[in-house]
């Protein structure tokens, strides 16, 4: 099995920040690109940020603001998002692309439960 857990969510004023965390645990050999996504009321699910080994990619309306980070040994993306504005209120998920122990070369995409970010102006 594996898991994904999400935290740091929460409510903050326009022009503040938060950190969002991500850890995968479980049975997993490997990890390769680990994102996050987010989804406001009415809207459909977009991608926010991604890194791989290749390097990272961000959604235009959040470039220079938020910033994505990994750490390999802890299983664990990091999205720091500064300067929020409304428009970042969402729901905010974890993406990761995953080969089990057992199946290493079988890829899998798991996601987290989501965390709530609301931004209030």
């Amino acid at each position: 099995q594996v898991q994904v857990v999400e935290s740091g969510g929460g409510l903050v004023q326009a022009g503040g920040s938060l950190r969002l965390s991500c850890t995968a645990s479980g049975s997993i050999f490997s990890i390769n690109a680990m994102g996050w996504y987010r989804q406001a009321p009415g809207k459909q699910r977009e991608l926010v940020a991604r890194i791989t080994s290749g390097g990272t990619n961000y959604t235009d309306s959040v470039k220079g603001r938020f910033t994505i980070s990994r750490d390999n040994a802890k299983n664990t993306v990091y999205l720091q998002m500064n300067s929020l504005k409304p428009e970042d209120t969402a729901v905010y998920y974890c993406n990761t692309m995953i080969a089990r122990i057992g199946t290493p070369k079988v890829w899998a995409t798991y996601w987290g439960q989501g965390t709530q970010v609301t931004v209030s102006s």
